[in-house]
């Protein structure tokens, strides 16, 4: 069995995660207490769920203390996989989240920042648990749902899932990349007129990025980066690798070279391509 722990500080997207995971066939319990995951496990062990999602956050009150030592002891039994999801996001954005859907922090009450230093307090065993830390602050909720999709579709599959994700350094790295590549040192369509208003996905401009000796030769040493990590990271376990890869402006160089490495990989990996920044300007 595999189970996927949902944590983070309120306003962050734990719900819109849950929500994901549970469209993947998880069976998601929300605000477990803490001292009950040893028996969810048992219970769960002795059925026919494979998969559990469980939401475990400041709702629990002094349940929460002991949290990191449930996790660690259900880690150690062998009973389950465990693997824990950490969402957490910026002051100013967590305010305006709060703010828009009127709701009261649960720790705070009308005194938000209040409660989210409290929050961040009760939640550092539980940070410092996790094997991916999510920051949702730049993110819409398909954009979150989508990434939640892409690292936990594939759970309990052979081969591991590989995701390439275009971006611009301007806009903020992704937070959910386990591997950042900068192609800024490319020559950038941005300054040809001809392809400024076009992106990597379009052949002029993949063919201006591509063509270069650098990029042919960034290409190559990329390739063989990747095809040394990926089965390394199938051995340890990991059923994803998500791959970020950088320009100015995330719309021309970031998006061909991802393209074009999902393309020399995806005869023997499932590869996903997502080109965050592509319409922006």
């Amino acid at each position: 069995m595999r189970i996927v722990v949902v944590t983070g500080v309120s306003g962050a997207g734990k719900s819109t995660a849950l929500r994901a995971l549970e469209d993947l066939g998880f069976y998601c319990v929300d605000n477990l207490p803490s001292p009950l995951i040893g028996k969810f496990a048992d219970l769960a062990g002795g059925s026919e769920v494979l998969k559990a999602a469980l939401v475990i956050d400041t709702r629990e009150g002094e349940f929460l203390l002991g949290a990191g030592e449930a996790l660690r002891a259900l880690k150690d039994s062998g009973q389950a996989s465990v693997e824990v999801l950490f969402l957490d996001a910026p002051d100013d954005v967590l305010k305006r989240r709060f703010s828009e859907t009127r709701r009261k922090h649960p720790l705070g009450g009308a005194d938000l920042e209040a409660g989210l230093r409290r929050e961040r307090q009760l939640l550092t065993g539980l940070r410092e648990e996790a094997d991916a830390v999510i920051d949702t602050g730049r993110l819409s909720v398909h954009q979150l749902k989508d990434i939640v999709t892409e690292r936990y579709a594939r759970a309990g599959a052979i081969h591991l899932g590989l995701t390439f994700v275009s971006f611009g350094f301007k806009h903020g790295m992704p937070s959910e990349a386990d591997v950042v590549l900068d192609v800024r040192f490319l020559p950038n369509p941005f300054f040809v007129e001809a392809l400024t208003a076009k992106t990597g996905m379009d052949a002029e401009v993949a063919a201006f990025v591509l063509e270069h000796d650098d990029a042919r030769e960034f290409l190559r040493h990329a390739l063989g980066l990747l095809r040394f990590l990926i089965p390394r990271c199938e051995e340890e376990g990991k059923s994803y690798l998500t791959v970020a890869i950088g320009c100015t402006g995330g719309r021309h160089r970031s998006v061909a070279v991802a393209a074009e490495l999902a393309r020399q990989l995806g005869e023997g990996y499932a590869v996903t391509v997502r080109h965050r920044d592509v319409e922006r300007k």
